[in-house]
């Protein structure tokens, strides 16, 4: 098949990026051929085949609303061809009548049993009274509707033109180029979403708002559901099942409409035979769930719902786990659980061979080995080969295992359970979702690598406001080719934030949305109060540091600060018809993420600097509840005001009302000083005792800066003033008043170095002196301006007693072969990361862990510079992913001056303590220790051994660095 761009032409309508970048794709092209939909003298009426499924009938009507939303004209739509005339839109498929009576016009070869693929073409007058017609075939219903909606978006209809009101630009007239494109094969066979954790938004929303007939999710919101998923080119439900919502079978009217739509029906890992044991199973009435002692009753439950499901569209999940996503019960050890699954997969394949067809082969089934079923397959587990394995993340976004050479020889195949939104421990995340679009990627890619293509399913959560991150699934289900690039991620979030909310301004949306992401990896908002779940725990102080590194708290609130006045200026620019769709898809998620974060950062400043006196902690306090309340009114806005109350109950900034997620416990004291003012330099963490004497960091390079705080710890006024020793020091301000009201009780002077005045090699040494009322405070400075020798030196030196480093930034790179340290960019906190490349199903890389073997291996190095000897400790942040599969683990080794090296192993045990900081922080360090390190350069080297390592950081610790959380600024000498 040929590949060839296609252009679009559409009237009135700025030309779109993300429209022209949809269209680039495989395509067999014969010139394209402009086509009118609507015009001043002609307007376009739909035929759809009439022996077709419904589904023809349902897109037909929808690309007629589509059409009506962009001109204001909604064309006429029908299955007879006698009633229409002019231009014709023509739906159906390959094997209908209607496009069959086309006869040798249409070359629909490359549709012949295919799955889901489409062909787009037009024909000049093919039958009587037909001038021009738009044909639009599918090898199957579903391939289909993905014309159809591959036209929609050509006229520039967003799939979340009803979920997220991104309305079309209206025009007048509309026509399109059209060049005959043949769609390739999607690139997963089944990719859906599951609706889960639906209690706080999406149910309630349904119950209370949108289908109040029903009150409750049903066949109403499921057919919108079902439309979202066609127009993602999506194919797949598990439908929700919490405990606030009825079981989807329970309604009959939600199955027929997804026999409608032709959306296949699965259902959870914890959810057997495409039943809902939350809702459906009665223990009162039906006993037990307990396989070994109810076993009839069991077996009769799964039968009467494969009996009631039928064949067509189906996938059942096989197994069993216990009622509310728990643990099988009946058994206690792996020894006895493994031939209790065993034994049930024989008994629920028997009823789909009886009950369904009996070649079981024929029958979609799928196998999810979920938590603790995943120990139990390690454990020798057999499952059928015709099961679909798919493999979990960790409900974090760190996929746990993928098939092995073995695992891919099964006729099944393998997929990929993928969360985006998650209620457990170690923390929920349900509120925003700001799951890494870059790591979205990297995990995906690499499940495809390793041949996960049958089964892609995405928690969704309510779906809200999950938007961008489904589509960025989907869409890399449907053709992942392009995501193969991996700078191509941050520009899919450009096309789309072009073709959802502003072309004008889809660079400066993209630039925040993308800022906001890079925030949320360091720690999501829902993360920030340190507590965790499952047992809930109260919040706690987080770890940023408020003292050092220029106060690294106000640091990210200033990022945040930043971030939220940035998107305010948006918000004041985007037109009136996006300005709903730019509220829901970016602005609603920055703000709330902003003042979350904030919430927390001001109430650690209120408890720290009431430790030590400081009056303005209530100041701190008050900023922290106008966060909170600002969570509180934005949330109401949104389900109150936006889209004149459209989403009404859809949003809780608080779902099941955790410690981090409701209003910020403000109970801290004041203590009391003697004197009414206190000078404290940075370092420094005082409290009501004196400290003497007090010193500003050292300073040893450009551009450095670091703070005094001069604070009242008395209701009085105070004026005060600055001098210095010598005028190498400059400091922000030569004094000031200090007063009690709001934030007038504190002042934070910066201190920075004039270098030309500090001789080169030597060590200058100076004072700051505070005066007021009667009082004066000495601070000490030093700057050591020893970067001299260092003028020609492109590693990293030394800085306050810590070398910081970058993967990305390495100074050489010995690769072997294919494999390699590869630049992953969009990822992580620093951006760009290194991984251990190539993702290979086989071993390719020898396990050859001698010293000798080792050094043979890819590597990267970094030079860095000591001032001191002093014992050093090497701390290695990666990302904490997972082995790839049986065969490999998570290992590199490092080595220091050539020195022996070290094997270093980040594998983490089930659901550990150090699993969970790892998936909160995004981040699992490990360690090197070297009594001594001599002054001078040195050269780290990082050896590659199992695929997949992603390494994002280095931090040497040479006795200097206080506490933090997150990265420090790299100590490169550039």
């Amino acid at each position: 098949m040929k590949y060839m761009q296609q252009t679009i032409l559409l009237k009135s309508l700025k030309r779109s990026f993300w429209v022209l970048a949809l269209l680039v794709s495989a395509m067999q092209t014969k010139g394209a051929t402009k086509f009118d939909f609507v015009t001043t003298s002609s307007k376009v009426s739909i035929l759809y085949a009439s022996d077709d499924l419904k589904l023809d009938s349902i897109i037909a009507h929808l690309l007629s609303t589509d059409i009506e939303s962009v001109t204001g004209y909604r064309p006429f739509v029908t299955n007879d061809l006698a009633r229409v005339k002019g231009n014709v839109i023509f739906i159906g498929t390959a094997k209908s009548q209607l496009i069959r009576a086309f006869g040798s016009k249409l070359n629909l070869t490359d549709l012949k049993d295919k799955w889901e693929q489409y062909q787009i073409t037009t024909i000049n007058q093919p039958f009587k009274n037909i001038d021009q017609a738009l044909v639009i075939t599918g090898s199957d219903p579903r391939g289909t509707a993905y014309g159809v909606f591959d036209i929609s978006k050509r006229i520039g209809v967003t799939p979340w033109s009803w979920w997220a009101d991104a309305t079309p630009n209206v025009q007048k007239t509309l026509s399109i180029d059209i060049s005959t494109f043949n769609s390739p094969a999607p690139s997963v066979k089944y990719r859906g979403i599951f609706i889960n954790d639906e209690d706080w938004g999406l149910q309630p929303w349904a119950a209370k708002t949108f289908e109040k007939e029903t009150g409750d999710i049903g066949p109403k919101t499921y057919a919108k559901v079902f439309e979202l998923l066609l127009r993602l080119k999506a194919n797949l439900i598990w439908p929700a099942m919490h405990y606030s919502t009825r079981a989807f079978f329970h309604y009959p009217g939600n199955v027929k409409v997804a026999d409608d739509y032709q959306i296949v029906i699965g259902s959870s890992h914890a959810e057997p035979m495409l039943r809902n044991n939350v809702d459906e199973w009665n223990q009162k009435t039906m006993g037990a769930f307990n396989y070994l002692t109810n076993q009839q009753k069991i077996d009769a439950y799964w039968e009467s719902r494969v009996k009631e499901a039928g064949p067509n569209n189906r996938i059942y999940t096989v197994g069993m786990r216990g009622v509310s996503d728990g643990p099988i019960q009946g058994v206690k050890t792996k020894e006895e659980t493994v031939p209790l699954l065993e034994r049930i997969f024989s008994n629920q394949r028997n009823m789909l061979k009886n009950l369904v067809n009996p070649d079981i082969t024929q029958v979609p089934q799928a196998f999810t080995p979920y938590k603790e079923v995943l120990d139990l397959y390690d454990a020798g587990l057999k499952v059928p080969d015709d099961v679909t394995l798919v493999w979990p993340d960790d409900n974090y976004g760190y996929i746990q295992r993928l098939s092995d050479e073995r695992e891919n020889t099964r006729s099944g195949g393998s997929g990929v359970y993928y969360h985006i939104s998650y209620y457990g421990r170690p923390h929920d995340y349900q509120w925003l979702c700001s799951s890494s679009p870059g790591l979205m990627r990297e995990e995906m890619t690499k499940a495809y690598d390793m041949n996960a293509r049958k089964i892609w399913v995405l928690n969704v959560g309510d779906i809200k406001p999950d938007e961008y991150q489904t589509e960025l699934f989907l869409d890399m289900a449907y053709n992942i080719k392009p995501f193969y690039d991996n700078s191509y991620t941050k520009q899919h979030l450009r096309n789309w934030v072009n073709f959802n909310i502003s072309d004008r301004y889809a660079s400066d949306i993209t630039d925040v949305l993308w800022r906001f992401y890079e925030l949320s990896f360091e720690r999501k908002p829902e993360f920030m109060g340190w507590s965790q779940t499952e047992p809930n725990t109260p919040v706690h102080l987080t770890d940023y540091n408020h003292y050092a590194y220029g106060d690294q708290a106000q640091h990210r609130i200033d990022l945040y600060n930043k971030l939220e006045g940035d998107t305010k200026k948006i918000k004041a620019k985007i037109s009136p018809s996006r300005q709903d769709a730019f509220y829901q898809l970016a602005y609603y998620p920055i703000v709330g993420a902003s003042l979350m974060t904030k919430k927390f950062l001001y109430r650690d400043k209120a408890f720290l600097y009431g430790s030590e006196g400081r009056i303005i902690s209530n100041y701190f306090a008050s900023l922290s509840k106008q966060a909170y309340q600002g969570i509180v009114d934005e949330t109401n806005y949104y389900n109150t005001k936006l889209s004149s109350g459209k989403w009404a109950h859809m949003m809780s900034f608080d779902p099941r009302k955790l410690s981090a997620l409701i209003a910020p416990e403000l109970d801290f004291k004041i203590n009391k000083r003697a004197e009414s003012w206190v000078a404290i330099p940075e370092g420094i963490v005082d409290t009501v005792a004196t400290l003497a004497p007090l010193s500003l960091p050292k300073y040893d390079r450009p551009g450095e800066q670091h703070f005094i705080d001069v604070f009242l710890t008395d209701s009085k006024i105070v004026d005060y003033s600055v001098h210095v020793s010598a005028p190498w020091i400059k400091v922000s301000k030569t004094g000031g008043k200090l007063t009690p009201a709001g934030g007038g009780s504190q002042n934070r002077l910066w201190v920075t170095i004039n270098w030309q005045a500090v001789p080169k090699g030597k060590q200058a040494n100076g004072e700051i002196i505070i005066q007021a009322a009667g009082k004066q405070t000495s601070i000490a400075v030093s700057a050591g301006n020893n970067l001299a020798p260092l003028k020609n030196f492109n590693g990293f030196i030394e800085h306050n007693g810590y070398v910081s480093i970058y993967a990305k930034h390495f100074q050489d790179r010995k690769d072997n072969g294919t494999d390699h340290w590869g630049r992953v960019s969009g990822l992580g906190e620093t951006d760009t990361l290194m991984e251990a490349l190539p993702i290979t199903i086989k071993a390719s890389v020898k396990k050859d862990l001698s010293e000798e073997g080792i050094r043979q291996k890819p590597s990267v190095s970094y030079d860095f510079y000591t001032f001191q000897a002093a014992p050093a400790e090497f701390k290695f942040f990666t990302l904490p992913t997972f082995a790839l599969n049986r065969d490999f683990g998570v290992r590199y080794a490092v080595s220091v001056d050539n020195g022996t090296p070290t094997v270093l192993d980040f594998k983490t045990f089930g659901r550990s303590e150090e699993w969970k900081q790892a998936v909160l922080s995004n981040s699992i360090i490990r360690s090197l220790k070297l009594s001594s390190l001599n002054s001078g350069k040195h050269t780290l080297r990082i050896y590659m051994i199992d695929p997949g390592v992603i390494l994002d950081r280095i931090i040497i610790n040479l006795g200097g660095p206080q506490l933090f959380y997150g990265m420090l600024p790299e100590t490169r000498n550039n």
